[in-house]
């Protein structure tokens, strides 16, 4: 399998990327040699039959029928058709069914991020990472609105529905870092999520699971909750400094009283940190779209306890 970059596709860097590259190959020749072909002959039969002032007159040429001609056109785009059917079908069939071996990997797509959970715990925002050489499964779902999970080195792109599941895999055969893109319009902040897929070797994705299995060991809740606010894409609606973005900054907020959308107050405490992240809509901010998602099911207490600890740790009363 060719291992380069090309004008139109990324490195193939997965076991199906070569089947599909060469079918996405064959079918641009072949369009751009008949796109060419008609061209060509419509220009030629405009300009050789065209009227002017010396055939005005001249009767209309008898044009014979050709029962041959009209089989030929027949036949030929209707065998190229059928092959390209069938050649992708067994691409599509290779793409849905999983491998036995495969691990599975659980992908959840909400505004504006990607969660990945590990069967051993371990959990991580905007980068997976999986073993170079092993397929893995993805089963996948969506918070809010329909997203599509896309990374174009892998050469799959699959839907992220809200309230099902929907499945695809794929196996790496190169270890590196590769650009995963939602590829279905989800909201304002949809050209930002992006993230990573890390391919790693399988020593090494042994190593990187035991570490994130515990993110939060040796840190104190202060430290953890700042590796948090990073880590679970807080950071992609929430400022530090002071600065507006979609949601209220945490700079010096708690302790302060702020107000609602729906006009009443309330003092930014340690309950209504938590609320705000598990149930955002119950108690939105004046000035502000209740666009937050849930973190429900998402963030353990432990977590959810660091996170307060650091917002708290960014000044107030």
């Amino acid at each position: 399998m060719d291992t380069t970059a090309t004008f139109w596709l990324p490195t193939p860097s997965s076991t199906i990327a070569g089947e599909i590259d060469l079918l996405f190959y064959v079918i641009f020749y072949l369009t751009t040699f008949f796109f060419l072909l008609i061209v060509s002959l419509a220009t030629y039969f405009t300009i050789k039959y065209r009227k002017t002032a010396e055939n005005e007159n001249d009767p209309m040429p008898f044009v014979g029928h050709s029962r041959l001609l009209e089989a030929t056109w027949i036949i030929i785009p209707t065998a190229i058709v059928m092959v390209l059917f069938f050649w992708g079908f067994r691409g599509y069939l290779r793409l849905s069914i999983v491998p036995a071996e495969a691990m599975q990997v659980k992908v959840t797509g909400q505004k504006w991020f990607w969660s990945f959970d590990y069967p051993e715990g371990a959990s991580t925002v905007n980068e997976m990472v999986a073993p170079v050489g092993r397929p893995v499964r993805l089963l996948m779902s969506s918070k809010d609105v329909i997203h599509a999970f896309f990374v174009p080195a892998f050469r799959i792109k699959k839907d992220v529905l809200p309230n099902r599941y929907g499945v695809s895999w794929f196996e790496a055969n190169q270890i590196g870092v590769y650009d995963l893109f939602c590829a279905e319009y989800c909201g304002s902040k949809h050209s930002q999520m992006i993230g990573k897929v890390r391919i790693v070797s399988e020593q090494d994705y042994k190593v990187w699971l035991e570490s994130a299995s515990d993110l939060g060991k040796g840190l104190t809740p202060v430290q953890y909750g700042e590796k948090l606010f990073q880590l679970k894409a807080c950071a992609t609606c929430h400022t530090i400094d002071g600065s507006s973005s979609n949601g209220p900054t945490f700079q010096g907020i708690f302790g302060h009283e702020v107000k609602l959308a729906n006009g009443s107050s309330v003092t930014v405490d340690e309950n209504y940190i938590r609320e705000s992240i598990l149930v955002p809509s119950a108690k939105v901010v004046a000035g502000f779209q209740p666009i937050m998602p849930t973190f429900q099911g998402i963030l353990k207490d432990k977590e959810i306890d660091a996170l307060v600890a650091y917002i708290q740790s960014l000044g107030g009363k």
